[in-house]
């Protein structure tokens, strides 16, 4: 015999049920993260506004956060300081990024609704996003990720020895691999659910 729809469920499911609120504390240390991450962002752009204007400090301080270490001393910027910057720009707004999907779609998929259906700014993935699309949107933002990475260490290539080179590249290409799997598994479990079908 079926329960009705809104009946209230008894006190032990009930505790279970509400458990999954234990994870609001994650998600809002998640939301502090971001917000370091913001942070972190500015100061980058401002020493690379600073350094562009001339300022030796700022130039300093850009060269040793992106690890360059040239045969010359550096005076001002250069093309390569300025990529390396820029890919670290690039990198924090992928993480950034990373950062919502797991909250906004971890929150969605594993505490509550949010009810987000006729909200103009409603993220397009959202519509449709559960436990599996999470996982194969996370693989693929890593690999992002670790792809800037990768092209970094490339650009920097000399001050790194070639195991590291070699590791990193290692480690992108098992990234990579994991991602494809779990996509794989995934349309094999779920080949007609909502996250495969295409919008129109």
């Amino acid at each position: 015999m079926s329960l009705p729809q809104n009946a209230p469920l008894r006190p032990l499911p009930a505790l279970i049920f509400a458990s999954r609120w234990l994870q609001l504390p994650l998600y809002l240390g998640l939301i502090v993260a971001q917000l370091v991450y913001v942070w972190h962002f500015l100061v980058e752009l401002l020493h690379l506004v600073e350094a562009a204007f001339g300022s030796d400090t700022a130039l300093r301080i850009l060269v040793t956060s992106v690890g360059y270490s040239p045969d010359v001393q550096i005076t001002a910027l250069n093309e390569t300081i300025i990529m390396l910057v820029v890919l670290g720009l690039i990198d924090v707004v992928m993480i950034s990024n990373l950062l919502i999907m797991v909250i906004v779609g971890g929150y969605e998929t594993f505490v509550s609704r949010m009810h987000l259906n006729r909200h103009p700014d409603q993220p397009e993935w959202l519509g449709h996003v559960n436990a599996s699309v999470l996982k194969v949107k996370l693989g693929l933002s890593i690999i992002g990720i670790s792809s800037i990475h990768l092209l970094k260490t490339f650009i920097n290539a000399p001050n790194y020895s070639e195991k590291v080179l070699m590791w990193q590249t290692i480690i992108h290409v098992v990234f990579l691999l994991s991602a494809l799997a779990i996509a794989w598994t995934d349309r094999i479990l779920h080949p007609a659910g909502p996250a495969h079908k295409d919008s129109h």
